[in-house]
């Protein structure tokens, strides 16, 4: 089935995603109000009586418990999650039956503005939550959920796609992807990384420091021989492989039962595996840089349940509640107003979340769609998606 999702996801994206960049161009100011001819903004208000239900799509370790429940309790808002492990299967889903199964989503970067240019989201008005003023400064306005000037979301967690080893067999703290990428690794054979066609971009990452001849600037924007060298590489880390990891569980059962010793993770992974407490691990952010993302709440434009979906998006900008997932999720608030508890909380290992860290987070190379386009005055062409998807399956033999 992930294989489907991947070549259903691509067709047709990419002239979407180019169309909707030129038709929002015209429309709302940044601060989310309605300019003339701009779209319709939906609002979040307080004394709006909720719909009974909510149903979301998430990513794994999104929507616990601990703060789903007071939401429900706050608002009357059932809540029913169907979880994602791929941005391209959350894409998919938002476009079962034209979005009317789910009301939201938390997208990432190269989810994101395929919704937004496919119409399967709504704009926001951001400036009717009162919270939004807290948002870290590079997250008040990203390409990758605003467009023109119109907001098609909330922000959440953001992080870095860190390098995990386990200590017992990685004696030294690496400080390079090579370990991952060149064929003498004393741990091939051993080695994981994230089955995603976007996962191309660690590799372009890499390269970008280590053959500068290619003049890489951005990863996600490839002319046709950067991205033919960031293929050649994947093919040759494929060997060393042991086995690519789309469900953050199989990470976590590969380093637990000694399949895997070093890979690219999420935060949630390690976070996991310290508390299970059965194999040690560590991270580190290598001296070629990261990928990362940073998720958004994303209403559905046919949400069957707006008002709740509203009350949700307001409810994941409190400092409080942007504190509690991070703390489960290893994962950094968007909110700024989170990191005093944060730091609290956690101590001397609170400096790894960055929280509030703008110069940090503007080094971190956010997940995004590639384009056909370039995005600069090059006057080249870059290699867009639905290539992007074509290769990866080719590199992974269509796992």
């Amino acid at each position: 089935m992930r294989k489907v999702s991947k070549w259903l996801v691509a067709a047709g994206v990419l002239a979407l995603v180019a169309a909707a960049c030129g038709n929002a161009s015209s429309g709302s100011s940044s601060n989310g109000g309605s300019g003339s001819g701009g779209p319709t903004l939906v609002k979040y208000d307080a004394s709006a009586q909720g719909e009974g239900s909510l149903s979301l799509i998430a990513w794994p370790g999104y929507t616990q418990p601990s703060w789903v429940k007071p939401f429900e309790q706050e608002t009357g808002c059932k809540v029913s999650v169907k979880y994602g492990n791929t941005s391209d299967q959350m894409v998919n889903l938002m476009r079962q039956q034209q979005g009317s199964l789910y009301d939201g989503v938390s997208a990432s970067g190269d989810a994101t503005n395929r919704l937004i240019a496919n119409g399967d989201v709504a704009p926001i008005d951001v400036s009717s939550f009162s919270q939004y003023a807290n948002v870290m400064q590079t997250l008040q306005a990203p390409p990758h959920n605003t467009v023109g000037g119109v907001h098609y979301g909330v922000p959440y967690m953001w992080g870095p796609n860190i390098l995990m080893y386990n200590t017992d067999v990685v004696k030294s703290a690496p400080d390079s992807w090579s370990v991952v990428f060149e064929t003498d690794s004393p741990y091939a054979g051993k080695v994981t990384a994230y089955d995603s066609p976007i996962y191309i971009a660690d590799a372009a990452m890499y390269l970008k420091a280590h053959q500068p001849d290619l003049n890489i600037t951005d990863p996600y924007e490839l002319t046709q021989p950067q991205f033919d060298a960031a293929i050649a590489l994947l093919k040759q880390q494929n060997p060393m492989i042991n086995k690519y990891w789309a469900v953050y569980t199989d990470e976590i059962d590969g380093f637990e039962n000694g399949d895997m010793v070093i890979g690219t993770a999420w935060p949630v992974n390690q976070s996991v595996l310290v508390a299970d407490g059965k194999v040690p691990v560590a991270s580190v952010i290598p001296s070629e840089g990261v990928t990362g993302w940073a998720d958004t709440w994303m209403m559905s434009s046919n949400a069957p349940h707006p008002i709740c979906m509203a009350k949700w998006m307001e409810y994941t900008l409190r400092p409080e509640i942007q504190t509690q997932v991070a703390e489960y999720y290893g994962a950094t608030p968007s909110n700024t107003a989170s990191c005093q508890q944060l730091d609290k909380d956690l101590g001397k290992d609170a400096a790894n979340y960055h929280c509030g860290d703008d110069s940090f987070l503007s080094q971190v190379a956010l997940w995004k769609t590639p384009l056909s386009d370039c995005g600069n005055d090059s006057g080249s062409t870059c290699v867009d998606y639905s290539t992007w998807t074509t290769s990866w399956l080719e590199v992974t033999g269509g796992a």
